[in-house]
């Protein structure tokens, strides 16, 4: 099945690692001309890098105001056009309700939440009929994950808003739409067990409660997305995808 990728430009934040890399790679693969980016120069460069000529690295923080013109300018200068915009960041401080500091709410609330809005704001305005924006979020949208309250309590409010937006942007002809990702095998989840101090034993633990029984790739995530950032997917918008081999319990 042909995507209908090949040539369309898109921005994807956090590419330098996990899922944002995975779904940076599988886009690229499909013939998409890419501005990846990371708070990193080097890390975005060398994403970039990976993806050959048809890439463009830029150093970006979502917290920073002016990086959504950033990258935006930066797909239309460098490739003439701009079609969509996965939105991935990297997951807040991990601890609970009452360890985490308000430095630490703070600086999540920036990066995570509202540097999200604002760059899916600045997406909307310039994106043409046919464009998407879409977040990579988490299954905390639906259901808190312990040790994780920063995310339990922003993740949930990106998914309201992409699903305002959604209904805000669908007459123009634009689709917003969500991933939400289970136990994919990145360094970040890697982190995230370790923090029980036995790695082996919480992944058992986790995997024991996904129907597939084991974690995700993050190529198995990449295609997903791929899939619904595609003109394939021209008719699913204000939907939340769960990426998670079945962990969820609802419908």
């Amino acid at each position: 099945m042909d995507l209908g990728l090949k040539d369309r430009v898109y921005v994807v934040t956090g590419a330098s690692r996990g899922l944002g890399r995975a779904s940076a790679r599988a886009l690229a693969a499909e013939g998409a001309r890419l501005v990846v980016s990371s708070r990193d120069a080097q890390a975005a460069e060398a994403a970039a890098a990976e993806l050959g000529p048809a890439a463009v690295g830029v150093a970006a923080d979502n917290a920073d105001p002016a990086a959504a013109d950033t990258l935006i300018g930066t797909a239309r200068s460098r490739f003439g056009g701009f079609d969509g915009v996965l939105i991935s960041v990297g997951g807040p401080a991990p601890g609970w309700a009452a360890d985490n500091t308000d430095d630490q709410w703070r600086a999540a609330f920036e990066s995570v939440f509202l540097g999200a809005v604002r760059l899916a704001r600045a997406a909307a305005a310039a994106l043409p009929e046919g464009g998407v924006i879409g977040f990579v979020l988490s299954g905390s949208v639906h259901e808190p994950i312990p040790g994780l309250t920063i995310s339990n309590g922003l993740r949930p409010g990106l998914a309201g808003f992409a699903k305002s937006l959604a209904n805000e942007v669908g007459p123009q002809g634009i689709r917003v739409v969500g991933l939400l990702p289970g136990r994919i095998d990145t360094d970040r989840v890697r982190e995230l067990d370790a923090l029980s101090g036995d790695p082996a034993a919480a992944r058992a633990a986790s995997e024991a409660k996904v129907p597939l029984r084991r974690y995700g790739t993050p190529e198995e995530f990449g295609r997903a997305a791929a899939f619904l950032l595609s003109p394939a997917a021209s008719y699913v918008t204000g939907v939340m995808l769960p990426v998670d081999g079945g962990a969820r319990h609802g419908f």
